[in-house]
């Protein structure tokens, strides 16, 4: 991205805050096409679940990064800054702005920061994989608190995922995993022009049970199933999406319906507060306060912001 362009457009906020209709209305409004910022819309398939825009809205604005992959290939951010670049310089060619919209904070800035992402390998990172195996989740924790502390006081211990990702980096550079955030927030303010939504925390906890709700009723478990009878349990990446693994459980019999649904409730409001405590720290995000209904009421006063 260069300094002589329009800087980017963006919505971003809370997963169940209304991003995506608000999103819709937005583009049309402002002649937009969409790229997604979130890290699981680029599997397809996974549609109830990721709550992805549905066909009939993806017909009213054109939409980038989703159903990028197939669910049981690997998906990393770095994958992605490069298709999502790509995207808004094909969307620029047309002479068309680019609106962002998602709640994934390190997307989001993948798209419009200069951040540096290390490469991968395949056989370190199953070598890693089989050590996680064999001392488990908090052992693997260990390892990775004797090589890069600081990563490691950034990473859950139950997060396998980011834990073997920060060790098969320390494995294939020689650097900290830590070492490749230097300078991730300086947040040049020239690049991007965004919207934040805000939703108080009871009135965002009623829209994340309605929708889990509504993803019950609306099929979410017939889509899990057949996911798992492709396999779905031994897919790295694509099992992080909340929800998947808890009806799958519930689908094995491992737990009730309404046990699967309150820790898809509890997960999804704890990703949200991850959320918001990224996006809070990025000073160029202009704040609006959404209620009950949402983003979507905002939209007149989100367009006049995003016109300038």
């Amino acid at each position: 991205m260069t300094g002589d362009e329009p800087p980017l457009l963006a919505l971003v906020g809370p997963t169940a805050c209304g991003k995506t209709e608000a999103g819709i209305s937005l583009a049309e409004a402002l002649g937009c096409e969409i790229v997604s910022v979130d890290s699981m819309l680029v599997y397809r398939g996974m549609d109830l679940g990721t709550a992805k825009p549905t066909l009939d809205q993806r017909a009213r604005v054109p939409h980038h990064l989703i159903d990028v992959v197939e669910p049981s290939e690997p998906f990393s951010v770095a994958r992605y800054q490069g298709l999502a670049r790509d995207a808004v310089s094909r969307i620029r060619s047309r002479d068309v702005r680019a609106l962002l919209v998602g709640g994934s904070g390190l997307y989001f800035r993948a798209v419009v920061d200069d951040l540096e992402f290390p490469g991968t390998d395949a056989a370190t990172r199953a070598e890693i994989q089989a050590l996680g195996a064999a001392v488990g989740p908090e052992g693997l924790h260990a390892r990775l608190a004797d090589l890069d502390p600081v990563a490691a006081s950034r990473i859950e211990p139950e997060n396998v995922r980011r834990t073997v990702r920060a060790l098969e980096v320390v494995a294939v550079t020689g650097r900290a995993f830590s070492s490749f955030a230097l300078g991730w927030e300086r947040f040049p303010p020239e690049r991007v022009r965004v919207a934040g939504i805000d939703v108080p925390r009871d009135v965002l906890g009623d829209r994340i049970r309605a929708r889990v709700g509504a993803m019950v009723d609306g099929g979410v478990l017939e889509e899990v199933r057949r996911l798992v009878d492709r396999g779905f349990g031994g897919w790295l990446t694509a099992t992080q999406a909340i929800g998947y693994a808890e009806f799958a459980r519930h689908l094995a019999d491992e737990s009730t319906l309404d046990e699967a649904v309150a820790s898809t409730v509890r997960r999804t409001r704890e990703l949200a507060r991850r959320q918001m405590a990224w996006f809070r720290r990025d000073p160029r995000i202009r704040w609006f306060t959404a209620g009950e209904e949402g983003a979507v009421p905002l939209v007149d006063e989100l367009v006049g912001y995003l016109r300038g």
